[in-house]
């Protein structure tokens, strides 16, 4: 039988490793990483419109889920200062001090080099928008966040591109259809992350980030207009689509009412302007981003 003090030794070291194991998801900001998989895997379903390669989407899964984790620590490695001024940052494992700099780092850039290798497997411009995506994110939209509300946009690109990856993943190329995906989730991350900001805001103001426009002290009241514009600009994309024959006519009625939700919690958020319509903006953004690409797949 084990001694006591054997028992507890081994408890000890389950707990560190179950610790080290949570810091770790954290790090690679584990749910965020999966929905980033998820938009991949379906873009190259929508893609090869049922002649699947169950090879490739794995690759593409795998390649795509340590690509992301890779810019995700080079992320938090790079605010590491600023995170503690935020609630919702402020326990992370680099910024908490359960781990090093120089071991994230050197995860992350493992992760990328496992994730581009498998990438380039399937095709060179798969792999290089997946290094794109990385660069940009932790090396341009990062740093950028504490100057110029232009972050935004610039953020909006490695989060679009997801998609894009898993078209060209079946492609090869850059197509029209890859492109519209794109741009609909590129123009989709606005009312997004204007709706998230917004009951942020002082957490982003503590930690120094630039990222909403401000009159005074507050947030300027154009951010809902600029949200329901930007949810409105989806629709002609919709329109192209269809007339591209990129989707048949049902996936495209679903699509515009699917959008004229986004567009209305939008106007809501604009009149109203308050924690509330935010909050309601955010949690259907949230919906919107997997049915849409749902959409198109089943009823294209």
């Amino acid at each position: 039988m084990k001694s006591s003090q054997t028992y507890q030794t081994e408890q000890q070291t389950q707990n560190i490793q179950f610790t080290k194991l949570k810091d770790y998801a954290m790090l690679v900001k584990l749910r965020l990483s999966l929905m980033v998989v998820v938009s991949s895997v379906l873009g190259y379903l929508i893609a090869c419109g049922g002649d699947i390669n169950w090879t490739v989407l794995s690759v593409l899964a795998i390649g795509g889920f340590f690509v992301t984790a890779s810019a995700n620590a080079l992320n938090q490695v790079l605010e590491r200062e600023f995170d503690c001024y935020m609630s919702r940052t402020a326990d992370r494992p680099v910024t908490a001090g359960r781990m090093k700099s120089s071991e994230a780092v050197m995860f992350a850039g493992i992760s990328c080099l496992i994730g581009v290798g498998f990438l380039s497997s399937i095709h060179f411009m798969t792999a290089f928008l997946g290094m794109l995506s990385m660069v940009t994110y932790a090396f341009v939209y990062t740093p950028l966040k504490r100057y110029s509300t232009s972050a935004v946009a610039v953020g909006a690109v490695p989060g679009a591109l997801p998609v894009l990856i898993g078209v060209t993943a079946f492609d090869g190329q850059i197509t029209y259809l890859g492109l519209s995906l794109f741009v609909i989730q590129f123009l989709w991350q606005f009312p997004h992350f204007w709706a998230i900001g917004y009951n942020s805001f002082e957490d982003y103001k503590n930690a120094g980030y630039k990222l909403l426009p401000v009159v005074g002290e507050n947030i300027d009241r154009t951010l809902g207009k600029n949200a329901t514009v930007y949810a409105l600009l989806i629709l002609p994309v919709f329109v192209f689509m269809y007339v591209q024959q990129l989707i048949g006519l049902y996936s495209f009625i679903l699509l515009i009412l699917l959008t004229a939700g986004y567009i209305f919690y939008s106007v809501r958020f604009h009149l109203s302007f308050d924690k509330k319509s935010a909050l309601q903006l955010m949690f259907y953004s949230f919906l919107y981003l997997p049915l849409f690409l749902l959409f198109i797949l089943i009823f294209e």
